[in-house]
């Protein structure tokens, strides 16, 4: 399933939890993290695990935990929401500077019996600049670039034009793709600039990611339908895979569409148009 909205929850919020899945978001995102202040994580603990286990929590979307950077923290965060495991789909860590932190909860993750994959959050200067590395780790399902934070560590100045971050955000597509895993873009911080949402994520389409990150529900929709692709483009792709068929009966890899030589990549391409396609369906 695309990832193409990345909805983060507060996880001391149990209320708010219970509703995420109603936002639409293909992964929503229950926050140990930045959204919890340190005096209240065993509180979020408790409360994304009463509500993982809720026998009426059964969300059509994937369930995301991000934990705290990995140590005794990342340890007792799964020890504290460990019976609800089965429930959560991937589990995302912050501040990844190495593929030794990705390896490192993996076999956090193995110990508390979770078979499920890291979404790696690159949001430092190291993060950025390991990106390969850490998506090369086997348990590594996804990069998720934090320009925020990224501008904080390397102590540059955030920007509309976003020049700042450009060659971070480049490299990191960069990365997931050279490891063929998801690449996931950063959060759009003005909640009520909707224009402004549609504008940076079709943006980010161009640059290669295959999803965005959201803080709000109310930009989940912007971003869905920036990733929903145009109906010529489900046409096409549609005529490529039909064609591909008929090419495969016949032993043939190359094929002409329309007058256009289509070959593995452009066949790669009507794949992915037609998975976002059908991804509300």
């Amino acid at each position: 399933m695309p990832r193409r909205s990345v909805m983060f929850t507060p996880g001391d919020r149990p209320e708010m939890m219970r509703k995420a899945p109603g936002a639409g978001a293909d992964v929503i995102v229950f926050d140990l993290e930045d959204a919890v202040a340190p005096e209240r994580k065993a509180e979020a603990r408790t409360a994304i695990r009463d509500v993982l286990t809720d026998p009426e929590f059964d969300p059509d979307c994937e369930v995301c935990v991000r934990v705290n950077p990995t140590g005794i923290a990342a340890d007792d965060d799964l020890r504290g929401i460990a019976d609800g495991a089965e429930t959560v789909d991937s589990v995302m860590l912050p501040k990844t500077g190495s593929a030794d932190d990705a390896e490192t909860l993996a076999r956090l993750l193995d110990e508390h019996d979770y078979r499920v994959p890291i979404l790696a959050l690159v949001e430092t200067a190291s993060g950025v600049l390991n990106a390969a590395e850490i998506a090369a780790v086997d348990e590594t399902d996804a990069l998720v670039f934090g320009a925020e934070d990224l501008s904080a560590d390397i102590g540059a100045t955030r920007t509309e034009e976003g020049t700042e971050v450009l060659y971070a955000r480049e490299h990191v597509v960069l990365a997931a793709s050279a490891e063929d895993v998801d690449a996931i873009d950063t959060v759009y911080t003005d909640i009520d600039d909707t224009d402004g949402l549609g504008e940076e994520t079709e943006f980010a389409i161009r640059l290669g990611y295959d999803g965005k990150m959201a803080i709000h529900p109310a930009q989940v929709t912007p971003i869905n339908e920036a990733f929903t692709p145009d109906p010529e483009r489900v046409e096409w792709a549609e005529a490529v895979l039909e064609a591909k068929a008929t090419a495969d009966e016949e032993g043939r890899g190359v094929f002409r569409v329309d007058g256009e030589m289509i070959d593995a990549p452009l066949i790669a391409q009507a794949e992915r148009i037609m998975e976002y396609a059908q991804a509300d369906s």
